[in-house]
């Protein structure tokens, strides 16, 4: 039992982020979700299924405490449940809900992780971290303020969302039904398929033209993120051969349940970076467009690609390469493949700006985060 939080004014008193929440109930695995009742339950990239009871009766903060986005934090609502792979933190008496998602978000817990050991963080040991603890006032304005900015971002998310479906309805009727077409294993579809290197790595992203090695974050969300990494000393040469290219396609081989098989299109590449061993990378051959088979495995065949994973929410689900390599892939005619690549480029012009838009929001909510959360 901790003591009642004390509130000071102006840059608020520092305290230890466990004495702001405690630790809730979060040990579903997906294969318990049943999936019969009015329930939600939450795993790292959002609404898993529902149950007919729930674990935790307050609304609460969940933090992805293993995988891909570990450090993530999302708000839940009361009566509902989060997967083995999230934390659920529960609100101390005083403390608003979105301020302690907001100070959780501040304290970057996904930070200094890298290599092949998948990523770990526990309520344990974060919990001792010093955090600043504003009055319930200011914990409301402090929340006004970042719901504004977020308010914004959702705005120009929505836009990238239609324009993602403008793209899927292009590829239905640019391609029609696959069953018409002949059909290859993806390894007859690219050069190889190849699991990247993992050095250790330091604390932080690289920066500049240092060399560094993705994270798993860098492909989780869809969108090739370089900026997701994190640098090698600099006594760790990059290995050549394991260096990111423009066309190279990017698979999570080994994630979550629900983010493994994950994969993106690298468009652009500054080089100087590495591709971890739990990615897998390919790169199409001739005839295949690299856009296509890309949209491909991210979309129409990611069921087929996840139903290959063996592992489970603990030990974390991994692909085997060598079934990866018997994935059925269609083949249409190289016109219809580069037609759809030219429209995915044109569509691309208008996700740039709704993506810049995002990303200025974005450094405004973490300089202010700085200002009311940092030392």
């Amino acid at each position: 039992m901790t003591d009642k939080p004390q509130f000071v004014e102006e840059r608020g008193q520092k305290v230890k982020l466990n004495n702001l929440c405690s630790r809730g109930k979060s040990s579903l695995r997906q294969k318990d979700v049943s999936n019969d009742g009015p329930y939600a339950v939450y795993g790292a990239s959002g609404l898993v299924g529902t149950m007919a009871s729930f674990q935790n009766a307050v609304p609460y903060v969940a933090v992805v405490k293993d995988g891909a986005g570990v450090g993530r934090a999302s708000a839940c609502e009361a009566n509902t449940s989060v997967l083995g792979t999230m934390q659920a933190l529960i609100p101390s008496e005083g403390i608003d809900r979105d301020y302690l998602l907001h100070l959780v978000r501040s304290l970057h817990l996904g930070d200094g992780f890298s290599g092949s050991t998948i990523p770990h963080i526990y309520f344990k040991d974060y919990g001792k971290l010093p955090v600043r603890l504003h009055s319930p006032a200011e914990q409301k304005r402090i929340v006004d303020i970042f719901v504004s900015i977020e308010r914004q971002i959702k705005v120009s998310k929505q836009q990238l969302d239609q324009l993602d479906f403008l793209v899927k309805s292009r590829f239905v009727e640019i391609f029609g039904d696959f069953a018409c077409y002949e059909t290859k294993p993806l390894i007859k579809c690219v050069d190889c398929i190849e699991a990247g290197k993992s050095p250790k790595c330091l604390a932080f992203s690289r920066k500049m033209a240092e060399p560094g090695v993705l994270k798993l974050s860098a492909i989780s969300s869809g969108v090739y993120c370089e900026n997701e990494n994190k640098a090698l000393p600099r006594s760790v040469s990059l290995t050549i051969d394991k260096v990111v290219h423009a066309n190279d396609i990017l698979l999570s081989r080994k994630n979550t349940p629900e983010l493994v098989g994950r994969s993106v299109l690298v468009k652009h590449t500054d080089g100087n970076i590495m591709f971890p061993d739990i990615i897998f990378r390919m790169h199409p051959l001739p005839p295949i467009n690299a856009m296509y088979l890309s949209y491909l495995l991210a979309g129409p065949l990611l069921h087929s690609i996840q139903s290959l994973a063996h592992g489970s929410a603990k030990s974390m689900s991994n692909i085997p390469k060598s079934e990866l390599a018997k994935l059925s892939i269609p083949i249409p005619a190289l016109n219809l493949q580069n037609e759809f690549a030219n429209f995915v480029s044109q569509v691309d012009k208008s996700r740039f700006v709704a993506q810049q838009q995002i990303e200025k929001l974005q450094m405004l909510y973490d300089s202010l985060a700085q200002e009311y959360f940092g030392d």
